[in-house]
């Protein structure tokens, strides 16, 4: 029972019944993925299941003809329709039900209206079954309601010959974009209620879907980045590559493509007959960066020279010659995408551009981070929480030596590492550090004394007395799977939900 609504008298029909039942599943239709760019289509409505409607806005001829880039009849004007949606949207006694949210607000946004107050299917399910399945339209349809939805290609087309959305006729548009909105309004009927049932209602409510409006104001806003800096750095990586490509070279003795997986296992494991080697599925070497860091570690010279290789070029290519292309032309500004329902752990992940892998702890990865600048007037501040997985294990196993730290409001990994080294907490140096942070993390997850002892200069029976010292290790079956939920949870479920 879909319906293409082409009139404003229609239009307001729809909107008075989505009023007067207070609730309404609503979905944007645009011609981009890049909803800072991506221009509205049209929006589709659902009030009961199987009753939903589409609004056409800005379709055009399918292009390729004369006429092909006019706008077809049968639409209300654009701005029309937002100055009619718009108090639907905003209407605090209306809740606006929808799939990923945040994207829709993005686009709206940028037609001066904004929507409030929200459900998001996405993350209802993502806070129900997190770690189950994914939580995305199509596959919750197949798996909640038994029903395979009309699929993008469907009505777009796929590859060379796939047209935007705006050029889709508006009986397959009405078909699709309806039924998005339709089959988001079913699941919410659906998983709500379950939000209770699985305890899930303070996860939900307190932090997944206020982080939705908070989230969309970052991307909107962005992050500046230095063009100059980003293209002088990208110089002095291509330059260094070249040097130490020479090297390899010369190493090997003949010239190959050093970007050549099959090239480089061949040369590695095949002429050089270096140690280690093992065959992929395919039957060609393996020189995934586990291989070639072992080799390394073992001090072998060419394969540090192929590590520092690939890792010069994964910085140009993923960040000083790919950053320049995301820089918004109107803003002048990046904007990356942050995914709320993507990991199982409760991170958010970053896309296009991945913003969150950025090296730190060396200095071409800081080189890099360099390049993100505030404008004048301004600066970045960076936040974290101050070791909460430690804080929580101090809390719950009463270890004296952990407690005592944080008490004292020491750094818990050097004061770690002068227990360790035997040395004063003033004498701890940076690598120490950094290598009982490992201990610290590594103990709470199962390490062994033996793989204590292999990363730090302690003898096997020496890490075996440390952990056992640190008696939480020893007493506390299951601890890490304990602290991993509690540190994923903790803010939003609380402790006595967690339980």
């Amino acid at each position: 029972n879909y319906e293409t609504v082409s009139s404003l008298k229609d239009l307001d029909r729809w909107i008075a019944e989505a009023t007067e039942l207070g609730a309404v599943a609503v979905d944007t239709e645009t011609d981009s993925l890049d909803s800072m760019q991506a221009g509205l289509v049209g929006v589709s409505l659902s009030t009961a299941p199987g009753k939903a409607c589409y609004i056409p806005l800005a379709h055009v001829g399918e292009g390729g003809g004369l006429f092909g880039s006019e706008k077809i009849t049968g639409q209300i004007p654009l701005q029309e329709a937002i100055a009619h949606l718009k108090p639907l949207l905003e209407n605090p006694g209306v809740l606006k039900i929808g799939q990923n949210l945040k994207y829709d607000l993005q686009v709206l946004r940028r037609y001066g209206t904004g929507i409030r107050p929200i459900d998001d299917t996405m993350l209802l399910s993502y806070a129900i079954e997190s770690g189950e399945n994914g939580h995305g339209m199509d596959e919750m349809s197949v798996k909640h309601l038994g029903h395979k939805p009309i699929s993008f290609k469907e009505v777009a087309g796929s590859g060379k010959s796939m047209i935007s959305f705006a050029q889709v006729p508006l009986d397959k548009a009405t078909a699709y974009a309806a039924e998005d909105a339709d089959v988001t309004l079913r699941l919410w009927k659906l998983l709500k209620p379950r939000l209770l049932r699985k305890r899930k209602v303070t996860v939900y409510e307190t932090l997944e879907r206020p982080l939705i409006p908070v989230l969309e104001a970052m991307e909107h806003v962005g992050i500046l980045v230095d063009r100059n800096v980003l293209a002088k750095l990208s110089n002095e990586f291509a330059n260094g590559q070249g040097k130490i490509e020479a090297q390899i070279h010369e190493l090997t003795g003949e010239r190959f493509n050093i970007g050549s997986p099959k090239q480089l296992g061949d040369i590695l494991f095949g002429k050089m007959a270096l140690p280690g080697g093992r065959k992929t599925a395919t039957g060609a070497w393996s020189t995934d960066s586990d291989a070639l860091e072992d080799l390394a570690a073992q001090g072998i010279e060419l394969a540090r020279r192929v590590v520092d290789w690939r890792q010069l070029a994964k910085l140009r290519s993923t960040y000083t010659d790919a950053l320049p292309n995301y820089i918004n032309p109107t803003t002048g500004r990046v904007h990356t995408s942050y995914a709320m329902a993507a990991t199982s752990t409760g991170r958010l992940s970053s896309s296009d551009p991945n913003l969150q892998n950025i090296p730190v702890r060396t200095e071409l990865g800081r080189a890099v981070r360099a390049a993100f600048i505030a404008p004048e007037g301004h600066l970045l501040l960076g936040c974290d929480y101050s070791q909460v997985e430690l804080r929580l294990l101090a809390h719950f196993s009463k270890d004296p030596e952990l407690m005592g730290a944080f008490h004292r409001d020491e750094d818990v990994h050097a004061s770690t590492a002068a227990a360790i080294f035997g040395l004063p907490l003033a004498q701890v140096t940076s690598d120490q550090r950094a290598m009982a942070k490992t201990i610290n993390f590594g103990l709470m997850y199962g390490m062994s004394d033996f793989g204590l002892a292999a990363r730090t200069s302690l003898s096997v029976p020496e890490a075996r007395e440390f952990i056992t010292s640190a008696w939480w290790v020893v007493t506390m079956p299951g601890i890490a799977i304990l602290i991993t939920v509690l540190a994923v949870n903790l803010i939003g479920d609380g402790l006595r939900d967690t339980f």
